[in-house]
């Protein structure tokens, strides 16, 4: 019995050829997919630092606690052009949605209230910097806090004399014995002092910070600076500290409340 003969393939059905309007669809199809993936990507690589708290800034006078301060500031630049020492700095493109947001550095130049009337607030279009803030001792920007004891002048009992951060040191300071007014170089400004107390000395808020002993025993010549209630975290403080660096510094609202 012979085996029955083998039938022959179908022929495969040609491939359809897809019409210039779907080929047109397809790829405006595939465009929107690739835009969402790369919009979703920014808006997550934008979100990061914040999210994180990557960069943790110390934000200019009257400023919202910080969500609502990123979601309320238009980042228009007008504290930046009205803060008299130039203090006021903008986010810069690493910091995600913090980009072209103000912030203080105040090692490099603190928020010393030569404006008096807190004139960013007054500048501020959108209340992002609240407008409920009259005068300097109502702000909150953070607490200094002396970080470095074992560098503190003060707490060794040494005096410092010379400019507090040395020639080349570019920060401004209103020193109103000189001018009511106008902020001073502080690299123009020498001290020479028995016991350092420039973050004492310099700080622009009364009953802010203070030196006390260290002990009781007479004739002790060892101080700790003490921060008051009264502080009100402008960084006055930690930009005239001699150490480098700083001994003291400045927690900002955002360290705070992690440590609440």
């Amino acid at each position: 019995m012979t085996d029955a003969p083998d039938k022959p393939a179908k022929p495969a059905k040609p491939q359809k050829r897809l019409t210039r309007r779907e080929l047109e669809r397809r790829r405006v199809l595939l465009r929107s997919i690739g835009a969402g993936v790369v919009a979703v990507t920014a808006g997550l690589v934008g979100l990061y630092p914040v999210v994180r708290r990557v960069f943790d800034r110390l934000r200019p006078p009257g400023a919202l606690d910080e969500q609502k301060f990123l979601a309320s500031c238009i980042k228009c630049g007008q504290c930046v052009q009205v803060c008299p020492v130039q203090a006021i700095k903008l986010g810069d493109g690493d910091e995600g949605y913090g980009l072209g947001v103000p912030h203080i550095d105040a090692r490099a130049q603190a928020c010393d209230f030569s404006c008096d009337a807190v004139q960013c607030v007054l500048a501020c279009p959108t209340g992002a910097l609240s407008h409920e803030i009259a005068t300097k001792e109502e702000v909150t920007m953070g607490v200094a806090r002396l970080a470095r004891p074992d560098a503190c002048l003060a707490m060794r009992g040494e005096g410092f004399k010379g400019t507090a951060r040395g020639p080349d040191f570019a920060g401004l300071l209103r020193y109103e014995e000189i001018d009511r007014w106008e902020p001073q170089p502080v690299a123009a400004y020498d001290y020479d002092l028995e016991i350092c107390d420039l973050c004492v000395r310099e700080c622009p808020i009364e009953n802010a910070i203070s030196l006390e002993p260290l002990s009781g025993a007479a004739g002790e010549t060892r101080f700790r600076p003490v921060v008051h209630d009264a502080c009100v975290g402008c960084g006055t403080c930690e930009m005239m500290c001699p150490a480098e660096p700083a001994a003291i510094v400045v927690d900002t609202e955002l360290a705070l409340g992690r440590e609440a």
